[in-house]
């Protein structure tokens, strides 16, 4: 039994230093491998890590490392994760004096992947580097952040897929332009052009980045989902913009055709909580998922650090106390109807959580008419609010900052909060796994994740109502 208190037992960290994001994720049949970026030690070089597990995607096995600075890297940073030819392909980002470019590792063969041994910060022998496959080329520069996925064959999206697309950054990172690039074998890539867009409004709200200019933005991902409304197959584009200090994830719908994207639904935020940021899509082996199925729901995992690049984990207590700072978001289940995604957590949580010491998941269905309120508390260790999360029937709110021993850290924190459509049935279901929370609104219209550093740990969850507000059905698991 684990004596770390701040520590998740289900969301993954890792065993020691600092997580910076995820890195790339492939499913492979049951098996889920998750790649991620992190430091041995707060003042380390950043390296690639790798954890996996056999069912359900809670119970993380790390193995032995992947990849680390090498001659005169400064660092590698997260890139994408892909199935080519019966072997496993590693984007990712090398970082030198010179600035940056996409390099190419690899796994020869699936079944070689994890090596396990008891050496901190050792590396993977099955893992081959090949080198730079995108740098400085055509006035674009400082190639970084990859995504790779299956490209459509011909472009026709009734053909299936043949090929490869990349979606990368360039330039400085205060001005950064998104690209793409096209492969037949997903080792020589071809520069298309800079990403655009056309169509609706994109919903960017910034004095910088007018019109449909897309602003400074990190860790460009793209999916694709079947809109259960209409029938039709859309690109999702997940953008992380920074301002102020701190970062806003988010998406929009809509076509990539060559380098436009077609805008059907203007950016809306992913998450509302304090710390989701940088979210990460997940790649399938042939034959993990049938052909007419592929598109019906898609995973992400993010990083539970709002301020991203600008963390400062010293900060936290978890690193001064346990030795490790920073946790990913459970796996996200996404679908898309009518141009809106919806979340929900991955299957098989609520016996996971009963496997937990301390994890707690609360499940309400509610009734909360206009003016009327459902209030949950989660109290810490010593039956005292550390988090208030409130439902409204318009808006969702989490306010951290009746944090017990860390009050003083969080005193200054906006309370979170996000609107709600009252068309929709309202329900809470809320996950507490260490100092992770993560809130999911009627069947997944809004989801919020954010850190809370309990005193004593989260001893319990209490849920009131107010007005005419009815907790219609209420249902509580945890650990032992």
């Amino acid at each position: 039994m684990t004596t770390d208190i701040h520590r998740p037992e289900l969301h993954f960290t890792t065993e020691t230093g600092v997580l910076e994001a995820p890195a790339g994720v492939l499913l492979d049949g049951e098996s889920w491998h998750l790649f991620f970026q992190y430091k041995l030690g707060a003042d380390e070089k950043s390296r690639w890590g790798h954890t996996y597990s056999t069912s359900l995607p809670f119970d993380w096995i790390e193995c032995d490392d992947v990849l680390a600075p090498a001659g005169g890297e400064t660092g590698l940073r997260a890139g994408a994760v892909a199935a080519v030819d019966g072997g496993i392909n590693l984007y990712f980002t090398s970082i030198t004096g010179a600035g940056s470019s996409v390099n190419l590792a690899s796994y020869a063969n699936v079944d070689d992947v994890c090596e396990v041994s008891d050496e901190i910060g050792a590396l993977d022998p099955h893992v081959l580097r090949h080198g730079a496959i995108v740098q400085d080329t055509e006035g674009f520069t400082r190639f970084r952040t990859p995504c790779v996925v299956p490209d459509w064959d011909n472009g026709d999206r009734s053909e299936g897929h043949k090929g490869w697309l990349m979606l990368a950054l360039t330039g400085e990172a205060g001005s950064s332009t998104p690209v793409i690039l096209s492969s037949a074998d997903g080792v020589s890539w071809t520069l298309d052009g800079e990403l655009t867009f056309e169509g609706e409004d994109t919903g960017f709200k910034s004095s910088e980045a007018p019109g449909n200019e897309l602003p400074p933005v990190a860790a460009p991902r793209i999916i694709r989902l079947r809109d259960e409304v209409d029938g039709e197959i859309y690109d999702v584009l997940f953008i992380t913009l920074e301002r102020d200090g701190a970062e806003l994830s988010g998406y929009l719908v809509g076509r990539l055709e060559g380098t436009v994207f077609n805008v059907v639904t203007g950016f809306k935020r992913i998450d509302y909580g304090h710390d989701f940021t940088r979210p990460r899509n997940t790649n399938v082996t042939a034959g993990t998922i049938d052909a007419d199925k592929r598109y019906e729901e898609a995973v992400i995992f993010g990083l539970m650090s709002g301020a991203g690049r600008q963390d400062a984990p010293a900060e936290h207590p978890s690193l001064s106390q346990e030795g490790w700072a920073n946790a990913l978001s459970l796996p996200r289940y996404l679908t898309l109807q009518g141009g809106v995604i919806y979340q929900t957590p991955a299957r098989g949580l609520p016996d996971a959580v009963a496997t937990t010491d301390r994890a707690r998941l609360w499940t309400g269905l509610l009734e909360v008419p206009s003016g009327s309120e459902v209030e949950v508390q989660l109290l810490d260790g010593n039956g005292s609010p550390a988090a208030i999360i409130k439902h409204s029937g318009d808006e969702l709110t989490l306010d951290r900052s009746l944090c017990g021993a860390y009050q003083d850290s969080y005193a200054g924190d906006a309370v979170a909060s996000a609107p709600l459509r009252e068309d929709d049935s309202d329900s809470l279901t809320i996950v507490v796994d260490g100092s992770t929370v993560e809130v999911y609104a009627d069947g997944g219209q809004v989801a919020m994740a954010s850190r809370v550093y309990f005193d004593g740990g989260c001893s319990g969850i209490s849920a009131s109502t107010s007005g005419e507000a009815e907790i219609v059905r209420e249902w509580e698991r945890h650990g032992s």
